[in-house]
């Protein structure tokens, strides 16, 4: 089961590192140690572990920092984590974090490999299982703003829901970037500095290749707009949907709808 299992262990405590080290090698691992947070920030990603044993209190950067610098978009962390940690109220402590597994020290260092054998099984049945899955449908959302935080906040939003982003963050871009990879929705804003968002949908509409694209056009509800004025755009040929929005997720709802 070890064979080429990489396993990377952070704890300030060199003679608890070398030990627990000494045993995984032993049973076959790849082994890295690391003692602190930064020091194992430096080689998790080259190294790529199949599991980190992680201690909580440590200097320089302790378990709590390192897990967060290890964590994607989703908040989750990339690589499975075991925690060790001399706390016994160890329920409260990690409710917030997704991890795979704790011992309290001090432990039996047979029991920490049997889970953390345990772990990394789990894991590979998870992966492997997920890969012999029917694909997913594919959801192409093309994301037309020219406001960085904006558009950096709803891709972020789009791929934590699992749509793949097609990013444009000007008028003339989207209209370049979706004839040559047609997403099925585009988010287009209204108030583009190049091109307006209507217009740009007008005219992507009109072209062969993109006349399918569902398009929402949006704007923040917080403006001051002629409402007579915003429903004779929303009536223009091309918008699917027209939103005014005050968060997020009322974007995102209008892009789920598109898929039903």
């Amino acid at each position: 089961m070890s064979g080429n299992k990489k396993i990377l262990i952070i704890d300030d405590e060199s003679d608890l590192t070398e030990l627990i080290g000494f045993q995984f090698r032993s049973k076959g691992f790849e082994v890295k140690t690391a003692g602190d947070g930064v020091e194992g920030l430096d080689m998790v990603h080259d190294f790529k572990p199949d599991l980190i044993i992680l201690d909580m209190n440590m200097p320089r950067m302790g378990g709590i920092e390192f897990y967060s610098m290890i964590c994607g978009t989703n908040s989750r962390p990339l690589y499975p984590v075991l925690v060790l940690t001399a706390r016994a109220n160890v329920e409260n402590m990690f409710k917030d974090l997704e991890i795979d597994g704790f011992m309290i020290k001090p432990f039996d260092i047979n029991q920490l490999i049997v889970q953390a054998e345990t772990i990394i099984k789990r894991k590979a049945e998870a992966q492997i299982k997920k890969m012999s899955a029917p694909p997913k449908e594919t959801r192409r959302v093309c994301v037309v703003d020219d406001d960085p935080q904006v558009f950096k906040q709803l891709s972020l939003v789009l791929l934590e829901n699992e749509f793949t982003v097609v990013p444009a963050k000007t008028g003339t871009a989207a209209m370049e970037r979706m004839i040559k990879d047609t997403p099925d929705v585009a988010l287009v804003h209204l108030g583009l500095k190049d091109i307006a968002g209507d217009f740009v949908i007008l005219r992507l509409s009109q072209m062969a290749k993109t006349m399918d694209v569902k398009f929402i056009l949006y704007t923040f509800r917080g403006q001051e707009r002629d409402s007579k004025v915003m429903e004779r755009i929303s009536e223009k040929k091309g918008i699917w949907t027209f939103v005014e929005y005050e968060t997020l997720t009322e974007l995102l709802a209008a892009t789920q709808n598109m898929f039903e």
